[in-house]
């Protein structure tokens, strides 16, 4: 049973009401347990007790990734050791893993914010759920995990990889929510195709995608492929793990933010000042109800907006656009800010190719080249160079068009980008190599 669902339908002065309460709280905790916020409130000239309303957020400094890897690896946490049950941690691909801690309380949160999140998503306790989301110091697979057990959901912990064997136990076992990345979710549609299984013979009703950032061309290509209805979900580690937001079903038009266990921000990513609903800029996250590793005003590098209009699903928590991209993803190509995103929302328009691409970055001279790599089908691939060359061309004249860029676009064979369980690799900068 899942036993805060009331909170989503609230009205906004009692869950504000709620959030001061356990921001107070928060504040207070960290203040007396972690010296990193103690001398970050002294730095700053302020007390919790000084905290009165939401608004007072605003005085608090943020807290970045950089804090947590200086602290590595328990100086963030607000409680004992001997009360930490569980432990995960960052990959650490960009630098010092950020690792975080949770109580039993903390673990048992997480469960009911992910049954809320697979119930948004379109879960019911009668489901089957295929977990193809990684299990280990990566929180997604567990963090799926407990929830579809909180909603009371069967659950099928193959995680990643072995992608073969996954398309069988789709086809034995009849699963009616898949679980995964995006890009693992169309490799799992492609392997499926190689092994003769058409995903419209399957169960899916409904896929559950997240953990990095994906078009609306990639969701019709998904939910196209796979037979399905495509929700995205959000989370990280640091804040709690997947089960911070989710799109309904019902609308997927902004993801619900779980309000009453995070208060969110939209700031200039260079000024810090905080930015009205409906404009884009970067996320920042405080949690109000985590025990062992509570985060204020903690900087995502997410790049999206907020947007507090009713949903037709009933929800009044506000909600945040797709993830556009990060602030350190970004890539800047001869002063012009590019997203990979924005390169596969150009690529997404070009049916001659497949949803796999990279983007190489490369400093010639004084001049930064973008180079766009993104695979062709089999039968395109076979045709002539010279209407290879024509597409190739199409697509460069497309992203310059709409990004204001100059990009070498590179067709290459079927299946020679990596395929990755995980996160998908979109960007290879080796100006700095």
């Amino acid at each position: 049973m899942i036993h805060d669902i009331e909170y989503e339908t609230m009205p906004r002065e009692a869950l504000e009401a709620i959030q001061l309460r356990r921001l107070k709280a928060t504040l207070e905790r960290a203040y007396a347990n972690v010296p990193f916020y103690r001398q970050k409130f002294a730095a700053a000239g302020i007390k919790p007790g000084d905290i009165r309303c939401l608004e007072d957020l605003q005085r608090i400094p943020f807290t970045t990734k950089q804090d947590l890897r200086d602290n590595y690896p328990y100086g963030m946490f607000a409680v004992p050791m001997d009360n930490v049950v569980r432990i995960h941690a960052s990959s650490g691909t960009t630098g010092q893993p950020t690792v975080v801690g949770y109580t039993a309380r903390d673990v048992n949160t997480w469960a009911e914010l992910m049954a809320r999140s697979l119930s948004a998503g379109g879960a019911t306790r009668g489901d089957i759920i295929h977990n193809a989301y990684g299990y280990g110091l990566f929180t997604g697979g567990l963090g799926v995990h407990y929830g579809a057990e909180k909603l009371g959901a069967s659950v099928i912990p193959v995680s990643g990889g072995n992608t073969k064997r996954q398309i069988i136990i789709m086809r034995d076992f009849g699963p009616t929510i898949l679980t995964a990345t995006p890009s693992y979710a169309l490799h799992l549609g492609e392997v499926a195709e190689e092994m003769g299984v058409s995903f419209r013979d399957l169960k899916f009703k409904f896929g559950i995608f997240g953990a990095e950032p994906w078009s609306e061309r990639m969701r019709t290509q998904i939910e196209s492929q796979l037979g399905l209805v495509a929700v995205d979900i959000y989370g990280l580690s640091e804040v709690i793990g997947p089960g911070v937001a989710i799109e309904c079903y019902q609308a997927k038009k902004g993801l619900h933010i779980f309000e009453d266990h995070f208060i969110p921000e939209i700031i200039d990513p260079q000024s810090g000042q905080v930015l009205p609903y409906g404009t884009t800029g970067e996320l920042v996250f405080t949690s109000i109800t985590k025990e062992a590793f509570p985060v204020i005003r903690y900087r995502t590098r997410d790049i999206t907006a907020l947007n507090a209009e009713p949903c037709v699903c009933g929800r009044t928590m506000v909600r945040m656009q797709k993830v556009s991209g990060r602030t350190d993803d970004m890539l800047i190509i001869r002063g012009v800010n590019v997203f990979p995103s924005q390169i596969e929302s150009v690529l997404m328009e070009v049916h001659e190719v497949e949803p796999h691409y990279q983007l190489v970055v490369e400093r010639e001279g004084n001049l930064d080249k973008l180079t766009v790599r993104v695979e062709v089908s089999e039968a395109l691939f076979s045709d002539e160079v010279k209407s290879l060359q024509n597409l190739e061309r199409r697509i460069a004249h497309n992203i310059k068009d709409y990004l204001g860029v100059s990009a070498e676009v590179k067709l290459v064979e079927p299946k020679s980008i990596a395929r990755s369980e995980g996160k998908a690799v979109r960007v290879i900068d080796k100006r700095h190599m």
